[in-house]
């Protein structure tokens, strides 16, 4: 008797693969596996703002970019490390590089002309307030 495992996602897999050779475009492990590195984050909301937080460990503060475009914050940089141990019986040289972008949909009610941002022991901080405008108001439309 044969055993086979049971993957229900197989078929959305194998859908997604057909779509994107329809597009020729690459497949979601190719573009993982070209990025290389992607940093983590948080993101949360309180009462007076939306905070992002990513961990950029090894990526000094000039590498860092924060960008809005269209009510899309994006998160860009370099990463730059080099660590190198020279001991009488053995030398090891480590280097980690890689181009790094994260991107952050705002919503309405974000405040973008006041938005900070800091970065400190690997960690960049950023605070968007919250506008404190009114809810758009319903219009009434008269019908004809």
């Amino acid at each position: 008797m044969l055993l086979t495992k049971f993957d229900p996602m197989k078929d959305f897999r194998d859908l997604e693969e057909k779509i994107m050779a329809a597009f020729k475009m690459p497949s979601l492990n190719t573009l993982i596996n070209v990025n290389g590195w992607t940093p983590s984050a948080n993101t949360r909301e309180d009462k007076n703002a939306y905070y992002i937080e990513a961990d950029l460990p090894g990526v000094k503060k000039e590498d860092i970019h924060v960008d809005i475009k269209d009510n899309v914050l994006t998160i860009s940089g370099e990463r730059k490390t080099k660590s190198e141990v020279d001991e009488k019986d053995y030398h090891k040289i480590e280097s980690f590089y890689g181009k790094f972008q994260r991107s952050f949909t705002l919503p309405e009610d974000a405040d973008v002309d006041n938005i900070d941002a800091s970065s400190k022991n690997g960690m960049l901080e950023i605070k968007i307030p919250k506008s404190n405008k009114s809810q758009k108001e319903t219009k009434k439309i008269e019908v004809k």
